[in-house]
């Protein structure tokens, strides 16, 4: 089993090849959450993520003639980057199996490292499986991503510059996938000072650590999705299994939507970008789900290595559900002119238009009339109840759509099934079920 030695034994031998990174004290997310807290920002290492920790004390504790023979390694994404990086700068061949739908923007990054990178299968499975043939084909080192106790060691190295950095914590948060980020941090940890609680996060899709905890042994759950997709792991280790179930204190689940929440809360309070992994120890926080109301806490912002398009759309999700941004319809007569005075009054009212999709041939249309999709900026509920009801006392009928009716309070979602076209050109026969929503 991984010992307290062996992460002293690594932090001494990856020196500074490994950045330490900050410990900051956050005091707006600090009354969001009720404690103290402080982010340990792995986000800003140099492949963006802390798997280059475990990578780099894996493979300087490779033997020369382990090192001729080259290492191979799957991975999705963090851990191929943390291989490709110290393996080049170590001059060590790398191999990188990644699955073929990894984004290409991580398949850039690890070739850019240096590494050889083979595309193999839908999913991490077949990676694996693949790298773990060419391993034995090769006779190359496999470099598991989290069940090996170097790679565990130099994750465990993050729990040495907390207790340093901040040696009067109450509790740590890190978040869980197989196990070897938690497991070391929690080490060196409890080796130090058992008082610190040490708490887990997974996603609620796949709560593959908890359910080892319940069953008491390794337990593979079935298949998901979930956007923190670097701890988006069916089957825990076996080595971290056994060091967690020692160490660990509790893990929590967080589903998407409050992982979300925490990387736009990460993003607009703290101009911290993290992947869905490095926000869930956040998102637990935020919702309250441990038990360190008032106490020191530090959260590991584990990666930040998140796709851009998955980050907007994640930033127009929480403006839509804090109010500050809508999309509605108009039902209005086709003539000239309708579509100038509907922009006039959200304009009169102080919303900014950020986009008009003006459609004649919308289902249930009749003849001579056009629905208009406006989508908004707004300062909230109130200016978005302000706008809607400007626009209803001019005539029109209006729907708020999709997600946004569902994040609006109930006076303002008129469902856009429920918004029959049918407005003359004046719009005075709007009926009251619209006016009345």
């Amino acid at each position: 089993m991984l010992t307290f030695r062996d992460i002293e034994l690594a932090r001494k031998r990856m020196g500074d090849a490994i950045f330490h990174s900050p410990c900051a004290y956050t005091e707006t997310l600090s009354r969001m959450t009720g404690t103290r807290l402080f982010l340990k920002l792995e986000n800003l290492q140099m492949t963006g993520s802390f798997k280059e920790r475990g990578a780099c004390n894996k493979l300087l504790s490779l033997t020369e003639e382990e090192r001729r023979r080259g290492v191979i390694a799957a991975s999705a994404g963090n851990h191929a980057q943390g291989v490709a990086y110290h393996a080049q700068r170590l001059g060590i061949d790398a191999t990188i199996v990644m699955p073929e739908a990894t984004p290409l923007i991580k398949v850039a990054s690890t070739r850019e490292f240096g590494a050889r990178v083979m595309l193999v299968g839908a999913g991490y499975d077949d990676a694996y499986a693949e790298a773990k043939r060419l391993s034995d084909e090769q006779h190359a080192v496999f470099v598991h991503p989290f069940d090996d106790e170097a790679v565990m060691a130099g994750q465990g190295t993050i729990g040495l510059e907390l207790l340093e950095q901040n040696p009067y914590l109450d509790a740590v948060v890190v978040s869980v996938g197989g196990g070897g980020l938690i497991g070391g941090i929690a080490v060196a940890i409890k080796e130090t000072n058992p008082k610190i609680k040490v708490y887990g996060v997974e996603p609620s899709a796949l709560p593959s650590m908890r359910t080892s905890f319940a069953s008491g042994a390794v337990t593979t759950v079935p298949p998901a999705r979930s956007i923190a997709d670097g701890i988006s792991v069916r089957t825990v280790g076996h080595q971290t299994f056994e060091v967690c179930q020692r160490y660990v204190d509790d893990v929590v689940l967080v589903d998407d939507e409050e992982v979300a929440e925490a990387i736009l809360a990460l993003v607009e309070r703290e101009k911290t970008v993290a992947e869905g992994a490095g926000a869930a120890p956040l998102a637990a926080l935020l919702q309250r789900r441990l038990p360190v109301e008032g106490k020191r806490v530090a959260a590991v912002v584990s990666g930040g290595n998140i796709d851009v398009n998955m980050l907007s759309r994640i930033i127009e999700r929480g403006l839509v559900k804090t109010g500050r941004q809508v999309r509605v319809r108009v039902f209005l007569s086709d003539q000239i002119g309708a579509l100038a005075a509907v922009l006039r009054i959200v304009a009169e009212r102080r919303g900014n238009v950020i986009e008009v999709h003006h459609d004649r041939t919308a289902r249930g249309l009749e003849l001579g009339e056009a629905a208009v999709d406006l989508r908004v900026e707004t300062r909230g509920f109130d200016h978005i109840e302000e706008v809607c009801d400007a626009l209803r006392q001019a005539g029109w009928r209006i729907a708020l759509e999709g997600p946004h009716a569902a994040a609006a309070p109930a006076r303002l979602s008129t469902p856009l099934a429920d918004a029959a076209p049918g407005v003359g050109g004046n719009g005075a026969d709007a009926p009251s079920s619209a006016s009345n929503a």
